[in-house]
């Protein structure tokens, strides 16, 4: 297990060993495939609607953002299907779709020469839950409150490994920035001279446990209209709505990417990472330090960012920060700021990880994908936020923000 990488910490790739994005695969409540995703988010189709996977009536929220039902057989073998949960199969099928669109032939890369790095918040809530509900039925009063996250580990990466033959450096982090984190880890493996790394994030915890475990947090957003649940940045924010989903992608020393022909998405051309300060001390939240930490290691000026996807947690205080440190760094509405999660809810670990896939598209297509729902901005004055419709525009700088439990990621894309 790797930590998340403190800013101190964080050094430039040498300009020999840059790390571009070669592939991605995404699989989203609002698109099931890369393409598909694309086209909801350009045209405002959202994937939040009331809960399927279980009966949420006994809950005080319902709504979730849920991956459309796909034919498991047909991504994954049938001796693994018992064996895996939502979570495990997602990430299967979203690494395959990122291997595929980078054009990596991975017979054609020695096996200890391809890493993978993970990231993991929730852990295999819907497998734990099945393996204690037959427990509990066989009358057994012990279990590990470690199940979920142990197994999960090995699974995660593990899976990967074994379908892909791989056998280079791996790891899985933690928390809800580790998506973000994951694919900054995957850069310092280019750097150190790793030729290519998997990595990013997709999660899934739609069963009573893991929706009980979720309600503690107190943020989670009751309304049941699914157009008015999760609002980040509006004046009605009643909480966020979580969802499953993320994105997988293949990141690739570019010399290697060139020499294979491969027009790659983007450049990883900064990131760091910080921690707020304790509670009460009266500090700054440590957010703004990470934005312009990244963009010190990415080297840009923060007029040379086009575009930032948010954090966006749906709540008030959250919000109100995540808008200072934004407005701290660049000035009022000096720079669009979108949140096409709007669309999906929170993914866990998964949905910095789609930020980081939505962003390259972006790049790659020149146009800024919408929020939607968002009528009433809280810091109208303040965010040039992206509402309702797309905003066609150059995008060659990108700024992607995470935040988790005192913990602040900020990672710079450049167009390739």
């Amino acid at each position: 297990m790797t930590r998340p990488i403190p800013a101190r910490d964080t050094s430039t790739a040498p300009a020999s060993r840059r790390a571009v994005i070669t592939g991605l695969g995404v699989v989203a409540p609002n698109g099931f495939d890369t393409d598909a995703y694309w086209d909801a988010v350009l045209h405002g189709r959202g994937g939040i609607d009331r809960i399927t996977r279980f009966d949420p009536a006994q809950y005080p929220a319902t709504l979730a953002g849920e991956v459309p039902d796909y034919d498991v057989r047909a991504y994954i073998p049938g001796r693994l299907v018992p064996q895996t949960d939502q979570a495990t199969r997602l990430v299967l099928i979203a690494t395959d779709a990122a291997v595929k669109d980078s054009a990596l032939e991975p017979d054609t890369v020695a096996e200890d020469e391809v890493g993978i790095v993970t990231g993991l918040s929730t852990g295999g809530l819907e497998y734990s839950q099945r393996e204690l509900e037959k427990l509990w039925r066989l009358g057994s009063n012990h279990v590990s409150a470690y199940l979920s996250f142990s197994w999960f580990y090995a699974v995660n990466t593990g899976q990967i490994s074994i379908r892909h033959g791989l056998h280079g450096p791996g790891g899985v982090l933690t928390g809800n920035t580790s998506g973000l984190d994951a694919i900054a880890q995957a850069r310092r493996y280019v750097g150190e001279g790793l030729p290519v790394v998997m990595c990013g994030a997709v999660e899934s915890a739609m069963c009573p446990l893991g929706w009980t475990i979720e309600l503690t947090t107190g943020q989670l957003s009751t309304v049941a209209d699914r157009t008015r649940a999760y609002l980040p940045f509006d004046t009605a924010a009643s909480g966020y709505v979580p969802g499953e989903g993320g994105a997988m992608v293949v990141v690739e020393e570019a010399g290697r990417a060139s020499a294979r022909g491969v027009r790659p998405y983007g450049e990883i051309a900064g990131y760091a990472s910080t921690f707020d300060p304790r509670p009460g001390s009266g500090r700054e939240p440590g957010l703004r330090r990470a934005i312009e930490s990244a963009l010190s290691d990415a080297g840009v000026r923060p007029a040379d960012v086009d575009v930032v996807f948010a954090d966006a947690a749906g709540v008030d205080e959250l919000d109100r920060a995540e808008a200072a440190a934004i407005t701290g760094v660049f000035g009022p509405r000096a720079v669009p700021v979108t949140a096409p999660k709007t669309m999906t809810g929170r993914l866990y670990s998964g949905g910095p990880a789609l930020d980081v896939a939505t962003a390259s598209l972006s790049m790659r297509h020149g146009v800024i994908p919408p929020m939607i729902n968002v009528t009433s901005p809280v810091r109208s004055d303040q965010l040039d936020l992206v509402l309702g419709r797309p905003r066609e525009t150059t995008v060659s700088t990108a700024l992607v923000l995470a935040r988790s439990g005192g913990i602040n990621s900020a990672m710079v894309l450049t167009a390739a």
